[in-house]
């Protein structure tokens, strides 16, 4: 990889995560590399002026999985390859191990072509207010749905459509479609299944259903997801992307969620720690137990 400017982001109101962008910045100098700095809060949209005036070869993200699912956001429209490292957190889904960073390897992996680049599928959310007005989210993780209401039960229903046809009215405390990159987080807690990332997928979980028939489906990436509240006293919901929250659905409002044409590039160097050994590390699997001693029941 030819490189000659690095945008840098880290997780904003973390010292440690700005004291090692500084350090980041350093590496890349003595290769003769220029780099930009910036805080995940990304103010005043400044990074749109920059970008527009020369396209950075590459985003190192400093930080958790939330400020690398924020810069994949922010950086959607440029296609500007991610490589994230874990700074300050626990080991994350998204981020790579920071042995590459404070080693001073990842540099040369970089110039020497030794990564892979993962494109990640990202889900596009149209949220029509009052069947005409549209607003576009973009998400890498999941859009969800829960009640805005906070002194009362968070119950309400939702119903889905999929391509253009009734599936299910949902009642319980909320309803989650997400990515395969995302099936590892809200989703995975709410009981849906572990999808690889690389699968082209959509997955459609209930958050706390009422009614134990309600599943988990994994649906084709093709698919045209419509979602909408039923509530009787015609509750609105409240629309999340990826953790951050968006415009509230009212009655006869509705929201269309399917894959985006645009896509998140992450950047996975040589040796890093594989998607199923960090599955094993985060969900502190066991493995094969047939040697530890462990008695037949």
């Amino acid at each position: 990889m030819q490189i000659s400017l690095v945008l840098i982001i880290y997780r904003s109101n973390t010292p440690f995560a700005e004291k090692t962008a500084l350090y980041c910045q350093e590496l890349l100098k003595a290769k003769d590399i220029n780099s930009i700095k910036f805080s995940s809060d990304f103010k005043d949209n400044s990074i749109d002026i920059i970008v527009d005036k020369k396209k950075p070869d590459l985003a190192i993200v400093l930080g958790g999985d939330g400020t690398v699912l924020k810069s994949s956001n922010e950086l959607l429209h440029f296609k500007i390859p991610i490589l994230s490292f874990n700074i300050g957190g626990h080991l994350g889904f998204l981020t790579q191990d920071n042995k590459f960073l404070f080693d001073k390897s990842f540099i040369d992996l970089l110039l020497k072509d030794k990564f892979v680049i993962d494109n990640r599928l990202m889900l596009e959310c149209n949220l029509f207010k009052n069947s005409s007005k549209h607003i576009k989210y973009y998400a890498l993780n999941d859009f969800y749905f829960r009640s805005i209401e906070q002194e009362i039960s968070a119950t309400n229903k939702i119903r889905i459509e999929i391509d253009q046809e009734r599936v299910n009215d949902y009642k319980g405390d909320g309803l989650i479609i997400s990515s395969p990159t995302g099936s590892t987080a809200y989703s995975m807690a709410a009981g849906g299944p572990i999808v690889h990332p690389l699968i082209s997928a959509l997955i459609i979980s209930p958050i706390c259903p009422v009614s134990l028939s309600n599943r988990p489906i994994v649906v084709p990436d093709s698919s045209s997801i419509v979602v909408k509240t039923i509530h009787e006293k015609s509750q609105p919901l409240q629309l999340w992307k990826d953790g951050t929250k968006c415009l509230q659905v009212n009655e006869n409002d509705y929201c269309e969620i399917k894959t985006s044409p645009e896509s998140a590039r992450i950047i996975i160097l040589k040796d890093n720690m594989s998607y199923y050994s960090t599955l094993i590390k985060k969900l502190e699997w066991k493995g094969d137990l047939s040697n530890s001693g462990a008695k037949d029941v």
